[in-house]
This record gives structure tokens, sequence and C-alpha cells, in this order.
């Protein structure tokens, strides 16, 4: 229950320091800010590798997916270290922090790829929103917008359940071999 908590308080943290940070031109605030978050959910997570995997394919498919919403006009957040389309750094470590409620916070949703892909659906388009209304885009997304991030998040959120369910599969096993021998 404490590792939940602190799971929600520092994605939350990260959250907040990344998408203020670029609000504030201070975009270089959550690519501070959430790599201590990260070091801090690993360190508390029985299954270290696992969690820098999962961690670090939600960077990679992150970074495409936003890179494609900015590509399509569907936001334009503001810009750090790389030019548009690319998602900037700061908005990847949003879906890096994202990957670290998967197996805590959000764990209750394995398996259950249709709850999760309305849970993203929802959840997804409602974060770009607020993050818009705090002023890390250049505009408010309109209803089209919004409908593009609530697909993109009903396919991202259960991608990233399997993609965790494989990667925690592959580490069980292993412990097991490892604890058989």
């Amino acid at each position: 229950m404490l590792r939940s908590v602190i799971n929600v308080i520092g994605f939350q943290a990260g959250w907040f320091a990344a998408v203020l940070g670029a609000a504030h031109r201070m975009p270089w605030l959550g690519v501070i800010v959430m790599p201590i978050v990260l070091v801090l959910h690993v360190a508390l997570s029985p299954k270290k590798k696992a969690e820098v995997k999962l961690i670090l394919a939600a960077g990679a498919i992150g970074f495409w997916v936003d890179t494609l919403l900015v590509y399509a006009g569907v936001f334009t957040p503001v810009l750090y270290l790389f030019p548009a389309p690319f998602s900037p750094p700061w908005m990847v470590m949003l879906w890096m922090g994202f990957a670290t409620s998967l197996n805590v916070s959000l764990n209750k949703l394995h398996g259950r790829y249709l709850l999760s892909a309305l849970v993203g659906a929802f959840g997804g388009p409602s974060a770009y929103y607020g993050g818009a209304k705090l002023g890390a885009t250049t505009a408010l997304p309109g209803t089209s917008d919004l409908l593009v991030l609530a697909a993109a998040w009903a396919a991202a959120v259960p991608a990233l359940f399997w993609i965790a369910a494989r990667i925690n599969k592959k580490h069980d096993s292993k412990l097991y071999r490892c604890h058989s021998v």
C-alpha cells in the first residue's frame, strides 16, 4: 500500500514538474525531476531489471506516438532540444513516469485490456488537455484532436500492459530458474 502511495505521489510530482516546467519556459525541469522519480521507483521495486526495461520501452513508444501526433497536428508541445515534430524529452519523461504505475498503482488493470483501453481513452486526453490548460502546449486541443488522443491512448495503454506482462513473465521465469538450480 505504501509503495502505491509513493508511486502516485512520485508520478504526480514528475508530471507537474514536466508540464509546469514546459509551461513556464523551464522544459528542462521535468527532465531533471522525473529521473529522480524513476530512480526512486526502481529502488523500491522488487523487480528492478524488469521495471527498467518497461520504463525504457514506454519512453521509446511515447517518443514515437507523440512524434506522430505532433506531425499530424493533433497538438504542439513546448519544444525542448528536438525540433518539431519530434517529441520533446519532457514529454518522453511523462511516458516513462506513467510506466512506473503499470505494475504498482494501476496493477489491477493487468490482463484487463478493454478496461485499460477505456482508462487510456479518458485519461490520455485528460492529461493532454490539462497540460494544455497549464500552458505546456501552444493551443488547447479541439474536439477532433481529443478524439485522436483518445484513440491513441486507448491503444497505447493496453499495449503497455501487454509489454509489462511479457517483461514480468520473462523476469519471473528467469528468477524461477535461478532459485530452482
